[in-house]
């Protein structure tokens, strides 16, 4: 039963989201449904489009990522977009319904250079537009994120990947802790924090979630947690790794909504290998966003195009989210919360 008065708590164990994770899937899938609808409008989906402003020729080695320069996949090396360039993707992403533009880049941490300026100006122009606008460029200090919030970006991704005990065995390259400087940068300088994690990297349940735990005992939870499923890419260390099970998927989303209700759980990487059926399950355990990638990518990887998820929405009654421009009315929260 799932109580109509909002409570978030910051105080979960790994013992409490392991209970909820191993619970039957149909009355984990329920509970899960029942908290969206209680903080959520149960048919949105936040569109939010990454595009890559550069790409390849990383020095870090995230052993699943294809943009990393010392594995040999063939994935193209390119720099810094012009702006330009990045705005008409920008227009573009928003005509079909996108509300937030995330730009990435390959770098292991940002550096005080031009390339840093030009970025700075891509987030003052897209915020021009009205969209939410998002980065991720690897670690920052304090002051390069207080930057990053005075040009307007209201999102910064850093996700932790897995738990703090399984980092090291797929990055070497940084610490967990430095993933967590960088977060508490963000966090202090007023930006919203986008971070989750990716499942498929050979972890085991416990490593799951300790990583939701983490993100979970946040004094704030994370504005938005992406769930990706490892997306191989040959020439990586993991490339041979297999499939997630979809009902991997549908527990990790269903659980991080339980534990963090307010946040936007983003349905991520991986969605290529998954069917339209395997997706809906994952928004009836409360994914409420999706990440879309400009010409069918998601950075340097296949993603569905912004045509077959709406396509897709279309069929299962939901409908992309619009800007939020006012508040939701007594009216609206009563017809689309659970009355349990």
């Amino acid at each position: 039963m799932v109580k109509n008065n909002k409570e978030i708590r910051h105080d979960w164990t790994n013992d409490e989201l392991l209970f909820i994770y191993k619970r039957p899937l149909l009355d984990l899938i329920y509970t899960a449904a029942a908290v969206h609808r209680l903080w959520h409008r149960s048919d949105e989906i936040q569109l939010s489009t990454l595009l890559s402003v550069k790409t390849g020729g990383c020095p870090e080695d995230c052993s699943y990522c294809g943009q990393a320069a010392r594995y040999h996949t063939d994935t193209p090396v390119h720099g810094l977009l012009p702006i330009q360039t990045v705005l008409a993707h920008a227009k573009r992403a928003q005509e079909k319904g996108a509300t937030r533009f995330c730009m990435a880049a390959a770098w292991r941490e940002v550096r005080d250079n031009r390339d840093f300026d030009k970025v700075l100006d891509m987030v003052k122009a897209v915020n021009g537009l009205g969209l939410q606008v998002c980065c991720t460029l690897g670690m920052l200090t304090a002051q390069q994120a207080k930057r990053l919030q005075e040009a307007g970006l209201y999102a910064y991704n850093h996700n932790l990947d897995s738990s703090a005990s399984y980092y090291k065995e797929i990055i070497s390259t940084r610490t967990f802790d430095d993933r967590l400087e960088t977060i508490a940068h963000v966090r202090r300088a007023g930006i919203t924090v986008c971070s989750g994690g990716i499942i498929g990297l050979g972890e085991s349940t416990a490593d799951r979630i300790a990583m939701l735990c983490t993100l979970a005992t946040m004094e704030q939870h994370p504005e938005s947690v992406p769930i990706n499923a490892l997306s191989r890419v040959a020439g990586t260390p993991l490339a041979d790794q297999p499939k997630v099970d979809t009902w991997d998927m549908v527990r990790m989303v269903a659980t991080a909504r339980i534990a963090m209700p307010a946040s936007m759980v983003r349905l991520s990487a991986g969605r290529m290998e998954m069917s339209e059926q395997e997706q809906a399950w994952c928004f009836m355990a409360g994914a409420n966003s999706i990440f879309t990638g400009d010409d069918a990518k998601l950075l340097v990887t296949p993603n569905p195009s912004m045509d077959d998820d709406l396509s897709m929405l279309a069929k299962l009654g939901l409908k992309p989210m619009l800007p939020r421009t006012t508040a939701r009315t007594e009216k609206e929260d009563e017809y689309t919360c659970f009355q349990g």
